[in-house]
């Protein structure tokens, strides 16, 4: 038990000198967060391109002038893996890819030019409408986490920018 203390009043101390610091310190008014609203997100083709878009304003919650723009291209692709005796598909791979560039809109310089992508397996089963349902339920869940990939590595850029401009 006394171990167990010494532990929990020593972890604290042994964090801080590791030189982890918290992504988004300050919460909603901290440095990164006020990098993240100021990016308008560009227009992306097609219903994963919506999809992904709207994820990502959701997540940077822009309110001001945009500073930023972030430029997506996506490349959603729908594979059959298995196949039964029939020849017919019995599993399908559904991959979501992203390349993303930041683009700092004074400038227009690419600040980071990065991909993000995911994939989910689906099962084809004999109701055609079943497979679609599924196809598009993995549209959207691979969509939030695209998005979420895209956000945390910008959100990383303006964490690692931020410092570098204050000579840490």
């Amino acid at each position: 038990m006394k171990r167990l203390a010494v532990l929990a009043l020593t972890l604290p101390l042994a964090l801080g000198a590791c030189g982890l610091h918290p992504l988004y310190a300050g919460g909603g008014s901290g440095e990164v967060a006020n990098a993240l609203a100021g990016i308008e997100v560009g227009p992306i083709d097609g219903r994963g391109g919506w999809l992904v878009a709207n994820a990502l304003r959701d997540r940077f919650a822009g309110g001001g002038a945009p500073r930023y723009r972030l430029d997506v291209r996506l490349d959603d692709e729908i594979r059959g893996l298995g196949v039964r005796r029939d020849d017919s598909v019995a599993r399908e791979r559904r991959s979501l890819r992203a390349r993303y560039q930041l683009i700092d809109l004074s400038t227009s310089a690419v600040l980071l030019d990065a991909t993000a992508g995911s994939d989910a397996g689906i099962d084809v089963v004999g109701s055609e409408y079943a497979t679609i349902a599924a196809e598009n339920t993995a549209l959207e869940r691979l969509s939030g986490i695209v998005a979420d990939q895209i956000v945390g590595r910008v959100a990383l850029y303006a964490r690692n920018h931020r410092a570098q401009a204050a000579g840490r």
